[in-house]
């Protein structure tokens, strides 16, 4: 499945990359801008979603990599202070084997592995939670502010992502099958919500100078430049059975037809 009324990418959703950014051959040319006031609040947005055991790990990567992919530049290449271009992003089309879904993701092997491993955590932890399968997972960015010695760099975040997660249990194929169409339905909206969410023009940390670059965005990787990010995760009987309702409420109805 792919998600209609977007642009497309080798047939699969995506929306241009951060402003600025060239997605091809060659780079784009900046100039830093004058500061900008720091948000005050950070902004906030939650997903929820209901899936089948099997189906966490590749519908929490999903929306993971669909968000980083709108949160991530090529790599700085500055020219002197203030003047800087920015490298290409190349991009790649994921199919999901148990959802009927397809994604874009940023084309780093790098972001990939730490997507995995830190959706691999909290896949694990819910499997052996011995709860009734619920939990969330969560993205924050932030931006570091220097602080004098003794004390450490202060980490203000700016926009957190909440995804919740309810893992239903299905009696038979036919079900497991019915299940892999909605959720990739319902992913289908949560990819939809997010470009929309993307596409509005609130706070982004600014354009740092070279000495600066390490307080905005997260220079490790070698071939891709995210907003300095970090992961975390919930496990939790308390979020509610509303999606979860919804979900086994859709499988009854197909079966019904």
């Amino acid at each position: 499945m792919v998600c209609p009324d977007l642009p497309y990418v080798g047939g699969l959703p995506h929306v241009p990359p951060p402003r600025g950014q060239m997605v091809g051959p060659g780079r784009t040319h900046h100039r830093a801008p004058p500061a900008v006031t720091p948000a005050m609040n950070c902004r906030a947005e939650v997903l929820e979603v209901s899936v089948e055991g099997r189906q966490v790990e590749e519908a929490m990567l999903a929306v993971l990599h669909t968000i980083l992919l709108h949160r991530s530049t090529g790599k700085f290449h500055y020219k002197k202070e203030g003047t800087y271009s920015i490298g290409t992003v190349g991009t790649q089309d994921v199919d999901c084997d148990f959802i009927d879904f397809a994604y874009v993701r940023v084309s780093s092997e790098e972001l990939d592995r730490a997507l995995h491993k830190a959706v691999g955590e909290f896949k694990d932890a819910l499997r052996n939670s011995g709860s009734d399968g619920m939990g969330q997972i969560s993205l924050e960015f932030y931006q570091k502010k220097k602080s004098r010695w003794p004390f450490s760099d202060e980490c203000i975040p700016w926009e957190l992502w909440t995804i919740k997660v309810n893992v239903v249990n299905l009696a038979n194929e036919q079900e497991r099958q019915i299940c892999r169409e909605k959720v990739g339905e319902k992913l289908c909206e949560k990819i939809i919500n997010i470009v929309e969410v993307m596409n509005r023009h609130e706070y982004l940390p600014k354009m740092p100078t070279q000495s600066e670059v390490d307080n905005v965005f997260d220079t490790s990787l070698k071939d891709v430049q995210p907003y300095l990010y970090k992961i975390s995760y919930q496990i939790t009987d308390s979020l509610g059975t509303s999606v979860t309702t919804t979900m086994r409420r859709l499988i009854k109805d197909t079966l019904a037809l």
